[in-house]
């Protein structure tokens, strides 16, 4: 049984950091080497509420608001892929280390696979949750189209200003239908759950800036540079945990996956589980991520 999520914030410290010419907000735990955590959209370091416990028994466990994100500065630029892996890296160098483990779910995965595959001297081991390669992303966008039908709302959130402004008018609703509206283990998320997130996500521009992600996401010069790329792959020790009923991603994603991987590479599916894995069944993602990170232990 998981213990309350008060009970853990006692433990949990919250400080600041410069990185990139920006702010960021972060939850730290333990000591030993750097492991960061990576969140996806809609969400923030709350996400990880059940792995900071487990994970920083054994690590320097960080867990940064990403840029934009609830108390993290909110620029009006920066939401490209390498300028958000930078903001990473500078959390790194910030902490004092020269390398980390780093786990990414959702965009936050997305950061992390272009952190190891651009900088692999910074990465100790890789684990993706539910997180398709960003190449893979952008080849079956144009040519899966169950995996078009799945990513309509990347297509709607180009539009700019209106997205945001019909989020923010039913957020409560909003919030509600993308966790456990699309959650497979719908216990996962509490009504306290979707109040903090709500909160999060109501604080002043964080609603742009987190929908400024998708956009730069499929912007022309990403996508030109992701093609230049296409070749150049992992060559760290990387695990990818699935939730197996991903509302968003299809499996289809997963297909070669391991090709674009020149080192150890573990791939498990989770069944009865959905987009929100790390949530959803946290017992299994510790257990993963722990004999993964400690292999000889």
């Amino acid at each position: 049984m998981q213990a309350s999520t008060t009970v853990l914030a006692s433990t949990w410290q919250h400080q600041y950091i410069k990185t990139n010419d920006i702010k960021l907000h972060c939850v730290t735990q333990g000591e030993g080497e750097l492991l960061i955590l990576l969140h996806g959209f809609p969400e923030f370091w709350y996400s990880w509420r059940h792995q900071i416990q487990a994970l920083s028994r054994y690590f320097k466990v960080v867990v940064p608001d990403l840029r934009g994100y609830n108390y993290s500065d909110k620029p009006s630029n920066g939401y490209d892929i390498d300028t958000l892996t930078a903001d990473v890296r500078g959390v790194i160098a910030s902490f004092g280390y020269t390398k980390a483990y780093v786990v990414g779910h959702d965009l936050g995965g997305a950061i992390a696979w272009n952190l190891a595959q651009k900088f692999p001297h910074l990465v100790q081991r890789l684990a993706i949750l539910n997180a398709p390669h960003p190449q893979k992303v952008f080849g079956d966008l144009s040519t899966n189209l169950e995996q078009l039908a799945k990513s309509w709302y990347i297509l709607a959130f180009q539009i700019p200003g209106l997205p945001e402004w019909l989020i923010q008018q039913n957020l409560a609703n909003f919030v509600k239908e993308v966790f456990r509206g699309q959650a497979v283990r719908k216990g996962a998320f509490t009504g306290e759950d979707h109040q903090i997130y709500q909160e999060a996500l109501s604080r002043p521009g964080v609603l742009s800036a987190a929908l400024n992600y998708y956009r730069q996401l499929l912007s022309p010069r990403q996508s030109l540079a992701w093609w230049g790329e296409k070749n150049q792959p992992i060559t760290v020790p990387t695990l990818v945990l699935w939730g197996q009923e991903d509302a968003f991603w299809g499996k289809k994603l997963l297909e070669g996956l391991e090709k674009l991987v020149l080192a150890p590479f573990e791939l498990k599916v989770i069944p009865d589980c959905g987009h929100w894995i790390q949530q959803e069944v946290p017992q299994i993602v510790n257990r993963e991520l722990l004999k993964f990170f400690r292999p000889s232990k």
